[in-house]
């Protein structure tokens, strides 16, 4: 297997794991089935501008992806349908097709993901959970995408609205706490306190107003320390 960025690569090497900023960035799905449009739905969800190639597609589907900045091109696939993308989908019912996307994309420098198909896949999309701006990615290196699917599920047990509530107060607190302590290891100490179980259990049973008070009662005591 060939990286986009040309070297030779090791499907045994450890992935390196990235949130990637898809808003404005053009992405495309080759296939209109059911796994095809989840993939579109994913990326028109992270802002990107789908381009979506078919050689036809049924009523059902054609619904589901019309959306804004989502074009649909009923055609016999085409090299050219990729260039510009960011990345490439390719979710059809054909290895044949599906291999040929995979060795374009390597040709044009393009991160490609073959659906079920781990060796063909610069980068794989993970399970995952989200709780406003806070998300959680289960992978399991594209080998068994059921098990990260089980544990997203646990973990959806686990985390809920609240948590995502409380990743939003904690971002604008980090604000604060930049203006207001200078000294960097004070500011890692209180970000760290103020992320930690008890402060979480504070703004989960006495709720947000509680919890800003002590939030703030803290910077205090650490700006006068």
């Amino acid at each position: 297997m060939i990286s986009p960025a040309g070297f030779c690569y090791n499907g045994d090497m450890p992935k390196f794991p990235i949130y990637l900023d898809m808003s404005g960035r053009r992405g495309v799905v080759i296939g209109a089935g059911s796994v095809a449009v989840r993939k579109v739905q994913a990326l028109h969800e992270a802002g990107a501008r789908v381009t979506v190639v078919a050689e036809k597609i049924d009523s059902a589907h054609s619904d589901a992806i019309e959306l804004e900045n989502v074009e649909l091109i009923l055609s016999l696939y085409s090299k050219n349908y990729l260039v510009g993308a960011t990345l490439v989908i390719a979710a059809t019912n054909d290895s044949t097709l599906n291999r040929q996307v995979y060795h374009d994309c390597q040709e044009l420098q393009i991160l490609c993901n073959v659906v079920d198909q781990p060796e063909l896949c610069d980068f794989y999309t993970p399970a995952v959970v989200k709780r406003g701006d806070l998300q959680i990615a289960i992978g399991t290196d594209g080998n068994c995408p059921a098990y990260a699917g089980h544990v997203r599920r646990k973990l959806e047990g686990l985390f809920t609205e609240t948590h995502g509530r409380f990743v939003e107060q904690l971002q604008k607190l980090r604000s604060q706490i930049l203006e207001q302590v200078s000294d960097p290891n004070q500011r890692k100490a209180l970000l760290g306190q103020l992320a930690g179980d008890e402060s979480f259990n504070i703004y989960s049973r006495k709720g947000q107003q509680h919890w800003i008070e002590y939030a703030n009662d803290q910077i205090a005591d650490s700006t006068t320390a």
